[in-house]
């Protein structure tokens, strides 16, 4: 049966009207599953009988469980959620001054390769449904009792490579109706699929666009990430330019910084070129190592120093805070354990 949380509410009033109920019905499903937080048609108390015994024919609301829960010394919180069709995800909790942060997957495995990244090391399996993402969200709010304030699709997975489950993900998200978080506080992270930046360029959601670019030649960069291959670093700036002028929205830049390998000078110096100019920030992370990699975390000085270097060069950059290493769950570890 389909789940009714992979419904925007416009398609779930074409639903109903397959089953001859009227478009307002989506509005009243809608507050029981999001405000209500319902997880049983037979609540939905001001819906007729008759109404009930369809939905219950046609729908489920599908409900993770909770596989496995761990909480780091700094207050980050890592699931690991049973998918309820024998496979597995993980999201992150982070907590901040200005509230809650979730990190959500968009795929079951990934397909991407980055040399960096533990979910390189887990076959792709399946994408994930706008419901299976969105239920990500429900479920940590359930078990901590919390409203959550931002997402981020940095979790297992390429979000670009699940192009139109992410975006209906996204609309769900947004919805006054539904779990009204501002797409403002929402991120899109990406490896650089070039044609999926154009495409959501034209959607007109105001998200904020994350471009994992990580190095400064394609040479560099093919060998950490193999999408390079495809997509590299001239034809991707094109694609980031082309997003900044269509949504006059910054684009963050992530660049994780690995000993001896894109943390120098030079490297400071080739990414100044390669985005001056251009209406964006540059995320710099402290590479975390991972199980068989070859990466190792820049120094604190090089880390600094980098990032002074693009600073007084008139990049806005900063350095990420590290949340949830000590249970690997910090930006690339995070990779399905205990499975």
């Amino acid at each position: 049966m389909k789940n009714i949380k992979d419904y925007s509410i416009e398609s779930l009033k074409e639903e109903l009207s397959k089953i001859n109920e009227k478009p307002y019905r989506a509005e009243q499903i809608y507050k029981w599953i999001y405000e209500e937080k319902v997880s049983n048609f037979d609540d939905m108390t001001n819906l007729s009988l008759d109404l009930r015994k369809k939905l219950n024919e046609t729908f489920i609301i599908k409900e993770f469980k909770i596989q496995k829960k761990q909480v780091a010394s700094d207050g980050t919180i890592k699931y690991l959620f049973d998918v309820l069709d024998g496979n597995a995800i993980e999201t992150v909790l982070m907590k901040y001054h200005y509230g809650y942060s979730i990190c959500v997957s968009s795929q079951i495995g990934c397909k991407m390769g980055c040399k960096f990244c533990a979910s390189t090391g887990i076959p792709f399996v399946r994408n994930l449904s706008s419901g299976e993402i969105v239920e990500q969200i429900m479920a940590v709010e359930r078990d901590e009792n919390i409203r959550i304030s931002n997402v981020v699709f940095m979790g297992i997975g390429e979000p670009l490579d699940n192009y139109e489950n992410v975006v209906n993900a996204i609309k769900i998200i947004n919805n006054p109706k539904a779990l009204n978080i501002g797409a403002r506080h929402i991120s899109i992270s990406t490896s650089g699929i070039v044609p999926k930046i154009y495409k959501l360029a034209e959607e007109n959601i105001q998200c904020t666009l994350s471009i994992s670019l990580h190095a400064t030649t394609n040479e560099q960069r093919s060998k950490m990430m193999p999408v390079n291959n495809t997509y590299n670093i001239e034809e991707l700036l094109k694609a980031a330019k082309d997003y900044i002028a269509k949504t006059n929205r910054r684009i963050s830049f992530e660049y994780a910084l690995a000993k001896e390998n894109n943390d120098n000078l030079e490297d400071a110096k080739r990414l100044v070129k390669l985005l001056k100019g251009m209406l964006c920030h540059v995320n710099l992370i402290p590479i975390n190592k991972i199980e068989n990699g070859k990466y190792q975390k820049s120094s604190n000085e090089n880390i600094i120093k980098f990032r002074d270097y693009l600073n007084d060069s008139g990049i806005v950059a900063t350095i990420r805070r590290e949340l949830g290493s000590d249970i690997d769950a910090a930006c690339g570890q995070l990779r399905r354990k205990n499975l």
